[in-house]
């Protein structure tokens, strides 16, 4: 398998393309068929692959695949070339198991779509774009699948593209990756004028020769760390480009659960961890990124309290926990960082798609305040939902608890941590449990409030979804297309935190496993506790005690005395609104710069360049020639006098040249 795990690339690209050009023609089977089966393929050549790489011996535990040369240009050349190790087996693990189970629950709840082969291609040829980011072995291809799965998530974000929510969304989620991906071109163009090289191997050798010792202060390697980071705050939602993945969730929901939950959104962690030998030489970045990460997962988790929209809730639980990964990555714990990723992949696939399964069931509603006593209608929903409610809330012994704990730990303890990242990081903990709780409680709990909305429109709703015939007036679970995916996500809400184990509990398998991967990176000694893990113990009881704290207050607010925070809410109107509207943040950004770069655009390069330059000279000459064509068309008079005069006259001109010209 080791020498043919490239093909997990090559099966959803067929699958794409075949879907993508012979689509239309298909039956719905079969062009199910195709995209659930290509995914499934690739799969499992990528198990095959770790079972045989787990067997390598830890130093040798990499294996490369180059292809062909893709360009030589002088000095510099870049291969297609694919590295498959510790760090990306797991990555290609998440993205086809998750993005496997995603294209099955896709097939039920797009059944009934317009350009239903469409979906199936476009995310195939994202799962293709994610494998190449993930497997490849230079900036320069990460780069091309980085932009691809930009690409896709435009495509997919706008899959209603009739709708103009769904428009300007995908707009918003391009453009705001593209300023992202502006930072990660020039940290490329510094890396390589740095080390003449763009492949992760001979780079990272020439980084450790260059920077034996980490870089004291603000330096060259500094600053193309900053501007990978850039990057990575575009595709991973972070301060100050997080703005496009609320929006993003107009979205049919299983491209949520892929794009903006498991995968896509992760890309920038994986790029920082796959990049931790020149990280752990740039301390001054890793700083920086820490405290990017934690006021991202306060900010998201804050404005998460109060928002009503069931998705929007978990698009910024999603930023808050990428926040989480940062921290981890900020810090040096890269190991940390991907185990959070990996476990994060499992239990929030599950809450989209279990909320799109509230959602199919009524009717495609998503506001909360509108849902309520689901429990008894939607039993399984309700279990694995739950399941994946106290994942993210860090309760042990689901997996979100052992990741979250090994995050915070290492925030406080490592060389690159520091107590207030370990505070902000509870306080955030604290918060999730509160607003996932809420969530659950208004959705499967209290009064019937679906019951007393108006019926909704049997044709068409705001977001592009079909209405189909067999929706009845109460809710009900949907086929097993749907709730497959959800138990099998929530098996492995449950599980997946085990292969991590803390030190006070076992070995760490997961870290273990993923070290050959930053074998160039600095290692520095870490405090150990001395006490026997008494601190480590005692902490990490701690923030699972305030969680329950958190749970059940949500359940006081929600569940025994419904009407008290909307009490808490009119008292306190000004600091509602704030949190509510997002903090205006989206309103900032249009005013400050939305907006004088559209005026900008207009006046300066639209009017000025455009229409009075580059028209103007085209116009202005074409105004020349037709003034002058006033003046020779009178020589076509169509008077044959005239002609011949013209004609005498021009012999008489020709005689007095040749005279002239010969006496001279």
């Amino acid at each position: 398998m080791l020498e043919i795990f490239p093909l997990i690339l090559l099966f959803p690209l067929l699958g794409a393309g075949l879907n993508g050009v012979l689509g239309r023609r298909f039956p719905p089977g079969w062009i199910a068929a195709i995209g659930c089966g290509s995914v499934a393929l690739s799969f499992l050549v990528a198990v095959g692959a770790l079972f045989e790489l787990v067997r390598l011996p830890a130093e040798g535990r990499s294996v490369t695949q180059s292809l062909f040369v893709w360009i030589q240009a002088g000095d510099f050349r870049a291969d297609a070339s694919f590295l498959l190790d510790p760090l990306s087996a797991v990555m290609i693990l998440v993205v086809t198991g998750v993005g496997f189970l995603i294209h099955v629950y896709s097939v039920e709840y797009m059944r009934g779509e317009g350009g239903y082969y469409r979906y199936f291609s476009y995310l195939n040829l994202f799962i293709f774009m994610m494998s190449v980011l993930v497997l490849a072995d230079n900036y320069l291809l990460m780069f091309v699948g980085w932009e691809g799965v930009g690409l896709c998530s435009y495509l997919l974000i706008g899959y209603y593209f009739e709708t103009k929510v769904a428009g300007d969304a995908a707009k918003k989620a391009f453009v705001v990756n593209r300023i992202g991906d502006f930072g990660f071109l020039l940290g490329m163009f510094l890396l390589f004028q740095l080390f003449g090289t763009l492949s992760f191997h001979p780079l990272f050798e020439a980084a450790a020769r260059q920077f034996p010792h980490a870089e004291v202060g603000w330096g060259v390697l500094t600053a193309a760390c900053l501007l990978l980071f850039v990057g990575a705050t575009g595709k991973s939602a972070q301060i100050p480009l997080y703005v496009w993945l609320p929006d993003a969730m107009a979205g049919p929901t299983p491209v949520s659960a892929l794009i903006h939950a498991a995968t896509m959104v992760t890309a920038g962690v994986y790029m920082i961890a796959r990049s931790s030998a020149l990280y752990s030489r740039a301390p001054a970045a890793m700083e920086i990124v820490a405290v990017v990460g934690v006021a991202t997962a306060l900010l998201a988790a804050l404005i998460a309290l109060a928002q009503r929209d069931i998705k929007r809730v978990l698009a910024y639980s999603t930023i808050s926990q990428l926040g989480y990964m940062f921290v981890a990555v900020g810090v040096g714990a890269f190991s940390a960082g991907i185990f959070h990723l990996y476990t994060h992949a499992f239990f929030k696939a599950l809450l989209f798609l279990g909320s799109g399964s509230v959602i199919l069931a009524l009717h495609h509603e998503q506001d909360m305040f509108k849902m309520g006593g689901l429990k008894k209608y939607l039993p399984f929903t309700w279990a694995t939902m739950g399941i994946g409610t106290l994942a993210i809330a860090g309760i042990p012994p689901l997996a979100g608890f052992f990741s979250k704990d090994e995050i915070l730990w290492e925030a406080l303890v490592s060389p690159h941590g520091h107590p207030l990242l370990w505070a902000v990081g509870v306080i955030v903990a604290a918060m999730t449990a509160f607003y996932m709780a809420r969530l659950m409680f208004l959705t499967f709990y209290g009064s019937e409030r679906f019951k007393s909305e108006p019926a909704h429109q049997a044709d068409h709703d705001a977001r592009g979804h079909v209405e189909r015939a067999e929706n009845h007036s109460s809710p009900r679970e949907s086929s097993w297309w749907i709730r497959l995916p959800l138990g099998i996500l929530a098996l492995l809400s449950i599980a997946a935190g085990f292969v991590g184990l803390p030190a006070w509990l076992g070995t760490n398998r997961f870290a273990r496993f993923l070290e050959p991967a930053f074998s160039f990176r600095i290692s520095e000694h870490v405090a150990e506790d001395t006490s026997g893990h008494s601190l480590e113990i005692g902490l990490t009881m701690l923030v699972v005690a305030l969680a329950l704290g958190g749970i059940w207050l949500a359940y006081r607010f929600y569940v025994m005395d419904p009407t008290r925070a909307a009490r808490l809410a009119e008292a306190h109107p000004t600091l509602y609104r704030f949190v509510w509207n997002k903090f205006y943040v989206d309103e900032v950004y249009d005013t400050l710069i939305v907006r004088p770069m559209e005026a900008v655009s207009r006046v300066l390069l639209w009017q000025g360049v455009d229409v009075g330059l580059v028209d103007g000279l085209v116009n202005g000459v074409a105004a020349v020639f037709r003034r002058a064509s006033v003046y020779v068309r009178r020589l076509q008079s169509g008077y044959a006098r005239a002609y011949a005069n013209w004609i005498l006259l021009g012999a008489a001109l020709v005689c007095l040249y040749c005279y002239f010209a010969g006496s001279l």
